[in-house]
């Protein structure tokens, strides 16, 4: 079931965190950089990683840290590799391919909750009214709570029902 809630994803007391990325993403705007800020060892993870698999856009990868935090990182844009490479735009086939892969994972893993923000709309350049309509196909029919931060709100918990 999707919820829209408004507040800091952050604060989010959801079992997973998901957000959009690109392959070798430097995490420097937006949400990727308060997670990096947050959980610096999931920026050199995701790095390892990249440099190792060479990731396509559409793919996703989760990072496990201390005390069960989870974070899914969907590659919904288009990446670099170069020195000084920045993240490039996002595609809607991006988002759906990745989402795809998070329903799958979240079933496998038997996922508790997940929360998301408005996915691939700010750094990725996309409309939400394109960008709802994949969210709500891929995971509505999840048998979990989804949260989607609809609306931002600095260090303010958002009211996510069925959790604490």
């Amino acid at each position: 079931m999707i919820h829209e809630v408004s507040g800091d994803i952050l604060f989010s007391k959801a079992q997973v965190i998901a957000h959009g990325v690109a392959p070798n993403d430097p995490m420097t705007q937006g949400l990727a950089r308060a997670l990096h800020e947050k959980f610096p060892a999931m920026h050199k993870d995701f790095h390892h990683w990249c440099s190792q698999r060479h990731p396509a856009p559409g793919q996703i990868w989760m990072w496990g840290g201390t005390g069960g935090t989870r974070i899914v990182n969907l590659l919904t844009q288009e990446g670099g590799y170069g020195h000084g490479a920045r993240p490039g735009r996002a595609s809607v086939k991006h988002v759906r391919d990745a989402l795809r892969e998070l329903a799958q994972l979240a079933q496998a893993e038997g996922f508790t909750s997940i929360a998301l923000p408005r996915l691939a709309t700010g750094v990725g350049g996309l409309d939400w009214d394109e960008v709802k309509p994949v969210i709500e196909s891929r995971l509505g029919e999840l048998a979990v709570p989804v949260y989607v931060y609809a609306e931002y709100h600095a260090g303010q918990a958002a009211s996510e029902p069925g959790l604490g």
